[in-house]
């Protein structure tokens, strides 16, 4: 994703400068932004403090690392699977037939 050339409080800081009532035009040209970039952060940032948006990012970027974490761990889980699969063959369970005689078979039906 492109990394805004505004940072959180500067963002803010433009929607503070909208509500006091400079028009939307007026700022978007000023700060060099179309409109819809500006209600877009407007969606995002409104009503937030400079705190609530610092929050709001490290909040995002430990989601992302977490996210991170859970997909190397179960890209690990499931080579051990495949490899497990590989060495043993499919999982099989015993039954003991009449003659006491143990006889196993294939639970995948292969």
């Amino acid at each position: 994703m492109k990394r805004s050339r505004f940072t959180e409080e500067q963002i803010i800081g433009i929607l503070r400068e909208q509500e006091t009532g400079v028009k939307t035009a007026d700022v978007c040209r000023k700060h060099g932004i179309w409109e819809a970039t500006f209600y877009k952060y407007k969606a995002r940032f409104g009503g937030m403090d400079v705190s609530d948006a610092r929050k709001l990012k490290a909040l995002e970027d430990e989601n992302a690392r977490l996210k991170k974490l859970l997909a190397v761990a179960m890209l690990d889980n499931a080579m051990l699977k495949d490899v497990a699969s590989k060495m043993y063959g499919p999982p099989r369970y015993c039954k003991v037939l009449v003659d006491d005689a143990p006889a196993c078979v294939n639970v995948s039906g292969l």
